[in-house]
């Protein structure tokens, strides 16, 4: 029997988000998709190069997601807003990474990983077939409540708290770009561009950006606050969570607090973190870094060194690569989408 060949489209190919997705997709459980890369009208034609092959960019319009399977959009929120609806009346299974669509109605936001570990604890947001799309869970959310989980497990956790680093390439490529301005300005004695922070960030960790920034620490919160909600379904904590933008281009930093009911091993707590998509590292190893994660497909945790005695509160650092984070995760929520798609058309 002929294996079935899924169309796969790539809304907003040009982003950042866009040209890592597209690369995972060729490693992943979807590497025989025929993908359409897809994005605004003046992009159209220009060329998108991975490891194997070159591939064409085309226009996004009405007619752009007749015959696809499934969509993945990964451009700006704006974007995404003009044009979800065409995949929708053209029946398209979709995989919303912009956020764009997180407060529509029948829309689910998903982290595979983390429900397979919670599972047990009981039934978080399911798919249907009135599911209008999957809004892939945030990277911080995604990292924050995979620990969690695991940690949850077998372990009596109580509470959580982190420090969540920001990169520049979660906002953006116009982000990064500014960034990289001011920070050469910075070193040269010039003044800064400040149409995406309103603040200096080169050099500098803030909580906060100026009043007439692009960007939103604040929104970034939130959604890390409402996914890792979502994704815990009151099987978690609540975290309590602080948000710093940090000066670095690429890359999620996270510090972790985590406290538990009754003292507990350092051995159990790392047996119980160590597992797919992560990487446990302890007190010796190289710590890991903003740097040391690009590029990697896991979450790097590291713990700090046993001292024999049992523990009732721990902080861990995390470190992961934000664009494939969410590029695996994405993939992983839209397998768990096309299984709806045998018994009936996705809606």
């Amino acid at each position: 029997m002929e294996e079935r060949v899924y169309h796969v489209g790539v809304a907003g190919a040009s982003s950042l988000a866009g040209k890592d997705l597209h690369e995972e997709l060729g490693q992943s459980v979807l590497a025989a998709a025929d993908v359409r890369l897809l994005d605004h009208e003046e992009l159209a034609g220009t060329l998108e190069a991975t490891e194997d092959e070159m591939s064409f960019i085309q226009k996004i319009d009405a007619d752009a997601f007749d015959g696809l399977d499934l969509v993945f959009f990964v451009g700006t929120a704006a974007q995404t807003s003009e044009t979800w609806g065409f995949a929708k009346k053209a029946g398209v299974g979709i995989v919303d990474l912009s956020y764009a669509m997180e407060d529509q109605p029948e829309t689910v936001v998903l982290g595979p990983w983390v429900e397979q570990v919670l599972a047990a604890k009981g039934t978080g947001a399911a798919l249907s077939l009135s599911t209008v799309a999957v809004i892939a869970a945030h990277p911080g959310a995604l990292m924050l409540s995979l620990v969690a989980a695991r940690a949850g497990k077998n372990l009596p956790l109580k509470s959580l708290a982190a420090v969540v680093y920001e990169p520049a390439s979660q906002m953006g490529k116009e982000a990064m770009d500014e960034l990289h301005q001011q920070t050469l300005n910075l070193l040269s004695f010039q003044s800064l561009p400040k149409e995406q922070y309103d603040a200096q960030v080169a050099f500098n960790l803030l909580p906060v950006f100026g009043d007439g920034a692009v960007q939103r620490l604040s929104i970034t919160e939130n959604r890390i606050r409402k996914h890792f909600a979502r994704l815990a379904a009151g099987r978690l904590p609540e975290p309590a969570l602080q948000i710093v933008h940090a000066p670095v281009f690429h890359g999620y930093v996270i510090s972790v607090l985590l406290e538990f009911a009754k003292p507990v091993e350092m051995a159990l707590l790392e047996r119980a973190l160590e597992g797919e998509h992560v990487e446990v590292l302890l007190g010796d190893a190289e710590p890991p870094s903003n740097v040391s994660a690009a590029g990697r497909k896991e979450i790097l945790v590291r713990l700090p060194e046993d001292s024999g005695a049992p523990v009732s509160r721990v902080w861990l650092w995390l470190a992961a690569d934000n664009l494939k984070l969410a590029a695996q995760n994405a993939i992983a929520c839209a397998v768990e989408l096309e299984k709806l798609r045998p018994q009936g058309k996705v809606q």
